[in-house]
């Protein structure tokens, strides 16, 4: 593009509540002979800087009034910026009102997030919405014929190089204007989400998302698929919070796979260890020690295991790291790791770390959505938990204590493995996992083929399911379900319970000796 097609900066407005490089623009521009308009204190720090720069009060000949709420709502500033110079009527117009022309906008707004998160009150954060920032935006994008608008210190750099190439281009000023328009509307659906919550509406009449692209990934879930990963601005301790310390770069099957692995070992107060194979879990258990829960989840399923994801709720050491690295892992994700559990996995360049810095509160409210066509679903996510004394015994024998643990174990197990789901779990770790049937004794029968499989692996004789308790994400409809789990071993079932035929399943299991407990709270994972 020759110079003759760029546009130069004569007057710029700088008003940023984030300062980063602003010192460094306003030197640039003022290089390159532009005017500097400023407020408040992005003006006090261009002046501390040496630069010279022209109070936007003094621009106009209008004083900030109403603590500083009006200050650029003003046809000075509204003016300079919307004014067509292709226009001989606009351009008339504005020398009759003595309105300069404004080339560049550089603006971000009030910390509105930032307030909200810091627990501030109502009247802090109400005044923590900016008005004007956003009226300017808005005017400069719309009039990128002839202005450029900034919203992003990372945006920066170009600008400054357009400068020493002869100004802006018609190319760079829309992409600033769409970033732009993009910036303002999750402004906006931040301040009417936080509206939402104070006025106890989940779910409000409109309901705006908005992310900021984290990447963009290589494809989606086939390669035929484009995909992209974005971040909301949660600060849930997880895939959009972590560190990649090393690895190849995540794809979307990984990403997604680690959050649904990294989520599910949230729920366990002990030491943890998940193994998810293409969002499901293959492996769960807790011990004492990681290196034990592990080993334990590892013999679950250890053909599923070849290639998966495994998180861990503790910090990562060396001598767990040693027995992870030993098979094949795309992803591992804990809350950190130490030097020397880092030091084992630089061994395996490809192998993905991520240290989130945390755990997320499995039991925290919050939405989760689906896609579907013409709009999404949003439902509440699925924080329930039950606990030993909301069972309800409904068999003439009661789970023993070493039993009643194990329930409780597998039906947060269940949580997170895809419906149909029927999961056996033996002293804190799964033995058997069946997941996505359209049966649910298909789901049992799986599991428990699975189990025979493990136990040829592990070399041991007998299926790991004998004496193991078993647990169904919703009710069992009918009792071959419950038949087919008694076949596998199980002594203890957990289910929901709510079904027309209860009491021919609860029947089923009296007569062959085992426990039952009804949890009256499903889980299904569609």
């Amino acid at each position: 593009m020759s110079s003759a097609d760029r546009l130069p900066i004569r007057r710029a407005l700088l008003s940023v509540s984030d300062k980063s490089g602003l010192i460094a623009l306003g030197q640039a521009l003022v290089t390159h002979g532009a005017q500097l308009l400023s407020t408040g204190g992005s003006a006090r720090a261009l002046r501390e800087a040496g630069l010279p720069v022209t109070d936007v009060s003094d621009h106009t000949g209008f004083p900030e009034i109403l603590d500083g709420r009006v200050k650029t709502l003003v046809p000075q500033v509204h003016g300079g910026i919307l004014g067509r110079r292709d226009l001989p009527e606009h351009v008339a117009q504005m020398e009759r009102h003595a309105i300069a022309p404004i080339d560049l906008v550089c603006v971000n707004l009030y910390p509105f997030a930032a307030t909200v998160a810091s627990g501030a009150g109502w009247d802090d954060c109400v005044e923590n919405i900016d008005i004007g920032g956003p009226a300017m935006v808005r005017a400069a994008a719309k009039n990128h014929d002839h202005v450029a608008i900034l919203t992003d210190p990372g945006q920066y750099d170009d600008l400054v190089a357009a400068l020493n190439a002869g100004g802006t281009t018609l190319s760079a000023r829309r992409a600033w204007a769409a970033a732009a328009y993009a910036h303002t509307a999750a402004y906006d659906s931040m301040i009417a989400t936080w509206f939402a919550q104070q006025a106890g509406e989940a779910f409000p009449p409109a309901l705006t998302l908005s992310g900021q692209r984290r990447e963009l990934l290589r494809y989606g879930e086939n390669p035929h698929q484009q995909a992209a990963f974005y971040v909301n601005g949660d600060q849930r301790p997880g895939i959009a919070t972590a560190r990649q310390v090393q690895g190849k770069a995540l794809s979307y099957n990984n990403l997604n796979d680690t959050d649904a692995a990294f989520e599910a070992v949230a729920e366990f107060d002990r030491p943890a260890v998940v193994i998810v194979k293409h969002a499901n879990p293959c492996g769960v258990a807790v011990a004492d020690d990681l290196e034990a829960a592990w080993a334990q989840a590892l013999r679950c399923d250890p053909v599923s295991a070849f290639g998966g994801i495994v998180a861990l709720n503790r910090t990562l050491d060396a001598a767990t790291a040693e027995r992870i690295a030993a098979i094949f892992t795309e992803v591992i994700v804990a809350p950190d790791a130490d030097e020397a559990a880092q030091a084992v996995l630089a061994r395996k360049k490809n192998l993905r770390l991520l240290l989130t810095g945390g755990v997320p509160d499995a039991a925290a409210p919050g939405l989760s959505f689906k896609s579907v066509a013409g709009g999404f679903l949003a439902q509440s996510r699925d924080a329930g938990r039950v606990t030993e004394p909301e069972l309800k015994v409904v068999t003439k024998r009661a789970p023993t204590e070493a039993e009643m643990r194990d329930l409780l174990f597998a039906f947060r197990v269940a949580k997170h493995v895809k419906s149909n789901a029927v999961i056996y779990a033996r002293n804190g770790a799964t033995v058997g996992i069946g997941a996505g049937q359209m049966s649910r004794v298909d789901s049992a029968r799986i599991a428990a083929r699975k189990s025979e499989d493990a136990a040829q692996a592990a070399g041991e004789g007998t299926a790991l399911t004998q004496g193991s308790v078993a647990a169904s994400d919703a009710f069992f409809p009918f009792a071959d379900g419950l038949e087919s789990v008694i076949a596998a071993g199980a002594v203890a079932v957990i289910q929901p319970g709510g079904s027309i035929r209860d009491q021919e399943v609860i029947d089923a299991a009296d007569r062959a000796g085992i426990a039952m407990v009804f949890t009256g709270m499903r889980h299904f994972r569609h």
